[in-house]
């Protein structure tokens, strides 16, 4: 598996504090290791369009599809409360 931005989801990690950035590379490394790894906490967001929502901290969210073998990821955004 691999993963790939597109370029909103670029646009929105270049635009993170150098600290929130390591911590999407490190919740991206554990994607690649292990989906189901409880720190992501990986689920369905909408089954319709194949989206899923994984966590990057408690105020952050990344979301993604899984085409072939790659994790494409979409935006990475502030988690509404």
């Amino acid at each position: 598996m691999k993963v790939r931005l597109v370029l909103p989801a670029e646009k929105d990690l270049n635009a993170l504090p150098d600290k929130m950035q390591k911590r999407v590379f490190k919740q991206f490394d554990l994607l690649l290791s292990n989906i189901r790894h409880l720190s992501l906490r990986a689920k369905k967001y909408d089954e319709s369009q194949g989206i899923w929502q994984g966590r990057v901290n408690k105020s952050y969210r990344f979301y993604f599809q899984i085409v072939g073998a790659t994790y494409i990821i979409l935006a990475i955004t502030e988690h509404p409360k």
